[in-house]
């Protein structure tokens, strides 16, 4: 099952299945992007919207994009905002974002999905205005190596989504070559992680 299916067969119960992974990047992105200035956003794979209210609430302009038409009719259904528009696109195709057009690119638990970290980090680059800033959230690369991935139980099935292992290097790589500065990166764990590795690992950079 290819990645737009899985998630277009996950959004029913999205919002609602125990998923701490989802559970701690909301609290993750709300720690760290509060305090970044912000008036136009640009979110990567917004999903069912579970950070677009959070977004809607610090930028004046917020496009949302995701390729899942499921998860966008939840998301709209979610956040009815006029200041926030709901775009259906391919994250490995040029994104629908004129250049400099932003100051805040977010991106939650989507990059693991995605082969070509340097597309997507020139296309952040291109889209965003000077001094602008590049959040990204992921899947630990830690909690990869020991199986774990995005998955979803469907009657009897567990359906785990293709992902690609991206190393922690290769984000910072890609980023650089891009033209980003980074100015933070974190790792998190969520309060059940007991003597585990961290399960979430985040960036802030800076154009």
């Amino acid at each position: 099952m290819g990645v737009r299916e899985a998630y277009n067969q996950w959004a029913p119960t999205y919002d609602a299945d125990r998923n701490l992974t989802r559970d701690l990047d909301a609290l993750v992105t709300r720690t760290t992007v509060a305090a970044v200035p912000c008036t136009r956003i640009l979110e990567l794979g917004c999903g069912t919207g579970k950070n677009t209210a959070f977004l809607a609430q610090l930028g004046a302009h917020v496009h949302a994009l995701d390729f899942a038409d499921a998860m966008l009719a939840r998301a709209r259904a979610k956040v009815p905002h006029a200041h926030v528009t709901f775009i259906v696109a391919d994250l490995t195709a040029p994104w629908p974002c004129g250049d400099q057009a932003v100051d805040l690119v977010v991106c939650n638990l989507v990059l693991e999905h995605i082969a070509d970290l340097h597309f997507i980090f020139a296309e952040a680059y291109r889209c965003m205005a000077a001094h602008g800033h590049l959040f990204a959230c992921e899947l630990h690369p830690f909690r990869q190596y020991l199986g774990a991935q995005a998955m979803f139980q469907r009657e009897q099935a567990q359906i785990a989504i293709p992902a690609c292992v991206h190393h922690i290097s290769d984000f910072l790589h890609a980023a650089t070559h891009a033209g980003f500065r980074l100015t933070a990166l974190k790792e998190w764990w969520h309060c059940d992680d007991q003597n585990a590795p961290p399960r979430l690992v985040s960036f802030l950079w800076e154009k």
